[in-house]
């Protein structure tokens, strides 16, 4: 996929954040979009933004972690523009706890959105991929998909999960010879609303100060990170890293192999320092 005008662009997750510039981002490269997100107002008002600069930009209500509704939102993507060229699986949420304290509860809606997501978003647009003659999923893993990081095991868990689910996946597109590109994206901090609708927020943290300590420590905007993956996909990347920070952090593991874990704990306790400046409790 060198270029984007006229292609069918399905984007999850597109109320707000890199979902939200993705979808601007694909507009003004001509672009026909199918957009969804939980929040019915904030992707209408993505929508609406699209249409502004001259693009077809349909929203749709989707909660990604329900198959049969994913399905259906498929089938009404379909219905809707004929055709599908592009899947971005980008909806996502996140959760801060320890193993011993995080509740079942919190950890199967973690999952069900961050992995299972993607998986249904996958699965049901793939034959209409195969079919467009020119396809290309993207799936939004994380650096949390690359190394683990304490309070972060149910995040951990699901980009694990979505780096391997993807990485298995463009290999079986290639072997079976499908015109289909497969790109998994692994964004370090941008400035979206991800910390502060987290679960796992200490009830006496103000939401705002998370917010602005989050700000503070994140390097890229959604604009700039819109901008990575789509050169990605135009490109045939396996493997898409946002940010300075990103591509500090793939390092990591590669240099350190698994003792990174031992000597990230005094690492660990440094940055609770410093978040703890910013309000941010970790």
């Amino acid at each position: 996929m060198k270029n984007f005008t006229d292609k069918v662009a399905v984007i999850t997750g597109a109320g707000s954040g890199i979902g939200r510039a993705l979808a601007l981002e694909l507009a003004r490269r001509g672009a026909r979009l199918a957009l969804s997100d939980i929040n019915t107002e904030s992707v209408a008002d993505t929508a609406g933004r699209c249409e502004k600069l001259g693009a077809t930009a349909v929203p749709y209500e989707l909660d990604v972690a329900h198959r049969a509704a994913v399905y259906a939102h498929a089938a009404a993507v379909r219905g809707e523009f004929g055709r599908v060229n592009l899947v971005i699986n980008n909806a996502g949420v996140a959760l801060g706890a320890d193993v011993e304290d995080m509740t079942w509860d919190d950890f199967d809606w973690l999952m069900n959105i961050n992995f299972w997501g993607v998986a249904h978003g996958t699965k049901a647009f793939l034959p209409d991929l195969i079919g467009s003659g020119d396809g290309h999923i993207v799936n939004v893993s994380s650096v949390f998909g690359l190394v683990g990081v304490p309070t972060q095991s149910a995040y951990n868990a699901a980009k694990f999960a979505v780096r391997g689910f993807t990485e298995a996946l463009r290999q079986e597109m290639r072997i079976a010879g499908h015109p289909v590109g497969v790109t998994c994206v692994h964004p370090g901090g941008v400035k979206t609303n991800i910390a502060v609708s987290a679960r796992g927020i200490p009830d006496d943290v103000d939401v705002e100060t998370i917010r602005r300590g989050f700000d503070a420590l994140t390097l890229t905007s959604p604009d700039a990170a819109a901008k990575t993956i789509l050169h990605g996909v135009a490109k045939n990347k396996a493997r898409v890293l946002i940010g300075a920070d990103a591509r500090a952090i793939d390092l990591i593991p590669r240099l350190l192999g698994p003792a990174y874990a031992d000597l990230g704990v005094p690492l660990y306790r440094a940055g609770r320092r410093t978040a703890a400046r910013f309000g941010i409790a970790l």
